[in-house]
């Protein structure tokens, strides 16, 4: 079974992407900004949560996307070691909520020491639900997966194939690809990243 969730453009890109950003720092270490961004564009567009950005549009000009994440990157600026806990994530993005009167909305943790058969479920849960699900990666012993080190990133879908292999639809840096969800979740590190999940009340 596949699912992929709609999404949106800005400009020729899928989704954000960092070098977009006129801001140096933003552009290096702005990822959690720009996820955080990306979901409430995505809520907007498809989950009917108007107050969190006004676009209309899955198809957004670079300097409107530009224009809006300047009002997200407050809640989720970059600092000296990154927003490498999910902890930090959901407090910046539970006061942005807040300041835009999104009451209805849990946010929720998962951490990376979940067994791979549980988040699997929770992939599907959040998916099939409509949310498109932040992640956060540390360290990775895998080379395939360097370009997501130390970063937060979308997960927009899921592909369950016949034999066994769990893939995820991986969206960053204006594209995206589909990832093995077992290679990517093991990391071969103890200090783990993990996933941000949404419910509605």
């Amino acid at each position: 079974m596949k699912k992929e969730l709609d999404y949106f453009w800005v400009g020729e890109e899928y989704g954000g992407r960092q070098s977009l950003l006129p801001d140096f720092i933003m552009r290096f270490a702005g990822c959690a900004a720009v996820t955080a961004c990306d979901s409430c564009i995505y809520m907007a567009l498809y989950k009917n949560k108007k107050n969190l950005s006004n676009f209309v549009t899955d198809h957004l000009r670079g300097r409107d996307y530009v224009s809006f994440l300047k009002t997200v990157k407050p809640y989720l600026r970059p600092r000296f070691m990154g927003v490498n806990k999910l902890g930090i994530f959901i407090e910046g993005f539970k006061k942005l909520l807040l300041e835009r009167g999104e009451k209805n909305l849990t946010v929720i943790p998962w951490q990376g020491d979940h067994e791979l058969q549980e988040t699997e479920e929770a992939v599907k849960r959040q998916i099939d639900q409509g949310f498109t699900i932040p992640i956060l990666l540390l360290q990775h012993q895998n080379p395939n997966f360097e370009n997501y080190v130390w970063h937060w990133f979308q997960l927009t879908g899921y592909d369950e194939q016949p034999n066994g292999r769990f893939l995820v639809k991986a969206v960053t840096y204006g594209s995206y690809e589909w990832l093995d969800l077992d290679k990517l979740w093991n990391t071969g590190y103890k200090r783990k990243g993990g996933l941000i999940l949404f419910k509605e009340a």
